[in-house]
């Protein structure tokens, strides 16, 4: 369930944090607010909700912040292709996920990480509680259960993100592809052995990549081919700006570049692996 939403100025007066609305109330302030916030929007219009994740040293709700921007109201969808994180080797190819109107839907070899998302907690969850590293070795850690380190705070601080996004297909129909596909996902049997891996998950036939290239396809998008995160995002900007020319749809790419914080080192670009996405890429207007 989502919380009540502040807004208000991102402030620190006095040794204190807070969000001061635009009547002076100040708002939040007896909360735990992640430096990396401070670092990128200290004086700047802010949104803000609590969490029903928890702060491990208050035991508090965490408060997620993202910029305050109005809600683009029309019907897009927007593929995100992540880049690669450098401490981690299952992150060498990057990663995929897609939004449709608002709702980020994220596959993963991880059980926990299929799911559908708001736009907010996609990009913006501190590294706090179980978002955070682990603070001694800085990577993933599940030893305690009770208060594991998962390390997926907001993509916006982890990596740099490139966007396609498309607008004037139908999104309705093309969310039910994704809702059923995660449906499927999580009613799959776990294995015992592994219990917080998706059990069906395969690098090469079904990853973040080819399930969402399948649902794209199914949708009426047979063109957009790709096995791995960037080749299938390069692979799906050059086919549908193809298509832009002769159907009525809106293709925009751009980059959201990484918001620099100390929990996270600099992301980089993983390797094309087809040799004809290579070419495809230098076709496409520069972002």
């Amino acid at each position: 369930m989502i919380r009540n939403i502040y807004t208000g100025i991102l402030t620190k007066k006095d040794n204190k944090v807070f969000i001061e609305s635009s009547n002076g109330k100040r708002l939040l302030e007896d909360e735990v607010i992640w430096s990396g916030y401070l670092l990128h929007w200290l004086g700047r219009m802010v949104c803000a909700r609590l969490l029903d994740q928890r702060d491990y040293k208050t035991g508090r709700p965490i408060v997620i912040i993202w910029p305050y921007e109005k809600r683009q109201e029309e019907s897009f969808i927007e593929i995100y292709y992540n880049e690669r994180l450098r401490k981690y080797i299952v992150s060498t190819l990057g990663h995929i996920a897609i939004n449709i109107n608002g709702d980020i839907f994220n596959f993963s070899h991880l059980i926990n990480e299929n799911e559908i998302m708001t736009q907010e907690e996609y990009f913006y969850r501190p590294a706090l509680g179980e978002f955070a590293p682990h603070p001694l070795t800085g990577r993933l850690n599940v030893d305690n259960m009770d208060m594991p380190f998962y390390d997926k705070f907001g993509r916006r601080f982890m990596r740099t993100t490139h966007v396609l996004r498309v607008e004037g297909i139908n999104t309705e129909t093309l969310h039910d592809y994704f809702h059923d596909r995660l449906k499927n996902i999580l009613s799959t049997q776990v294995d015992p052995g592994r219990p917080e891996k998706y059990s069906d998950f395969s690098m090469f036939t079904k990853n973040c990549s080819t399930i969402i290239r399948d649902s794209l396809r199914e949708y009426g998008f047979k063109m957009i081919k790709g096995i791995f995160p960037r080749d299938l995002f390069v692979n799906s900007a050059y086919q549908l700006l193809k298509l832009k020319k002769s159907s009525d749809i809106m293709v925009t790419l751009f980059k959201m570049k990484q918001l620099k914080v100390p929990e996270a080192d600099y992301s980089a670009l993983s390797l094309l692996m087809n040799p004809l996405n290579r070419i495809r890429l230098k076709s496409l207007p520069e972002y």
